[in-house]
């Protein structure tokens, strides 16, 4: 007997739910009692020895708390690897004197994003909370000089510096000048 051929999107499918219980901390024991589906079917899911049904696609993503869009959209194909400069987002926030450039926008198959900012002398910008709790973050000041106020403490980040953390509130770009400040976002969900 030959090996099943599984298709693309049915792997990718049965690694996220294998992924998905994981960040759970769900044992199959667990998942069968929330869902209804047997321990044994599960475990063949998640190995893309079966393919699931809608009604059991469906309790799935009721326990994960999750549409079935969100979830195949979870799933897509793999990113493009490669993203041509004309093709990043450039948006301009003249009021404030922000640029950002989405060097590697989001993509549901991944969970990291890179932005590059650039900030006018005396730029000051706050937000309130992050998009997402615990959001980690690592700013690489590329040129210039970034003040950024994090958690209640402020940090002086010059050329070459780095300063990474996990966002839980409010936040704060400042450029104290004398020039503008360009630097590298990088954004990790959690």
């Amino acid at each position: 007997m030959g090996k099943i051929e599984v298709e693309p999107v049915e792997a990718r499918l049965a690694e996220r739910l294998a992924h998905l219980r994981a960040e759970h901390g769900w044992s199959l024991e667990e998942l069968a009692a929330r869902t209804g589906v047997s321990r044994s079917t599960l475990s063949r899911l998640e190995r893309a020895e079966i393919s699931p049904t809608a009604a059991m696609l469906g309790r799935l993503c009721s326990a994960y708390g999750r549409t079935m869009s969100q979830l195949l959209a979870e799933v897509e194909a793999e990113p493009p690897q490669l993203v041509p400069a004309d093709r990043q987002t450039v948006w301009r926030d003249v009021t404030s004197g922000f640029t950002r450039r989405s060097v590697s926008p989001p993509h549901p198959g991944l969970r990291g994003e890179v932005v590059e900012g650039v900030l006018r002398p005396g730029a000051d910008i706050s937000y309130d909370e992050p998009p997402v709790p615990a959001l980690e973050q690592h700013i690489w000041v590329l040129d210039g000089v970034l003040e950024v106020t994090t958690g209640g403490a402020a940090h002086r980040i010059g050329t070459g510096d780095c300063l990474r953390f996990r966002l839980w509130g409010r936040s704060r770009f400042h450029n104290p000048g004398p020039g503008p400040v360009r630097y590298a976002l990088l954004i990790v969900l959690p």
